[in-house]
């Protein structure tokens, strides 16, 4: 089972540079060894901005290719913090925490990250609710105040699906509806969600 850092210390300490985030990533992602994805071959060498090349074909890739890291300029270390971040709170994080935490100059990219950390975390294929499932649906949003100050409401409409487990709950799953009316929550209740919609929530 592996380690986790408890600590931001432990963070610190684990992944001190971006060559420590790489090595983490590349053990993740080629356990046995690098493998290329064109050739299948095992010989490569590195080669600037974090790109491997293959020896045998020469085809170029990364260890954040097809992940979240993918594309961004901004270092694996800041990655890794966020990551920290959302996965250490018990109450969840929000983008302004992330922001403020990171240092981040935009809140944008914080919220950008966040909800691309939020989908990674959906595990692909996982189990349907099962058991007694209680549904119900609510409004979440904020007032926002525009230029010219003048509050308006920005709420959107969200089923939840509750799994009982004994006498608390068990596994939550969450989606946007358009409205609620019982087809909407029929479609959410019966038919298998997407991933893009849906999270599933442990609690317990």
């Amino acid at each position: 089972m592996e380690d986790y850092p408890r600590t931001i210390l432990e963070l610190e300490e684990r992944f001190p540079d971006e060559g420590a985030c790489r090595g983490y990533l590349m053990q993740l992602r080629w356990p046995d060894g690098f493998v290329c994805p064109r050739c299948r071959s095992k010989e490569v060498w590195p080669a600037t901005r974090g790109r491997l090349v293959c020896r045998a074909c020469r085809h170029q890739t990364s260890v954040t290719a097809g992940t979240i890291f993918q594309d961004t300029h901004k270092p694996l270390r800041l990655w890794f913090r966020a990551i920290w971040q959302v996965t250490s709170q018990k109450t969840g994080a929000s983008a302004v925490a992330v922001q403020q935490v990171l240092g981040l100059g935009s809140y944008l990219t914080a919220w950008t990250w966040l909800h691309k950390l939020r989908r990674a975390m959906v595990r692909p294929g996982r189990e349907r609710l099962c058991g007694r499932v209680e549904v119900d649906e609510t409004q979440v949003g904020t007032e926002q105040i525009d230029s010219t100050e003048n509050a308006e409401e920005s709420k959107v409409l969200v089923v939840i699906a509750a799994e009982e487990d004994g006498r608390g709950i068990g596994r939550i799953r969450m989606a946007r509806i358009p409205e609620a009316s019982r087809a909407a929550l029929h479609a959410f209740s019966f038919n298998k969600p997407s991933s893009r919609e849906v999270w599933c929530i442990p609690t317990g």
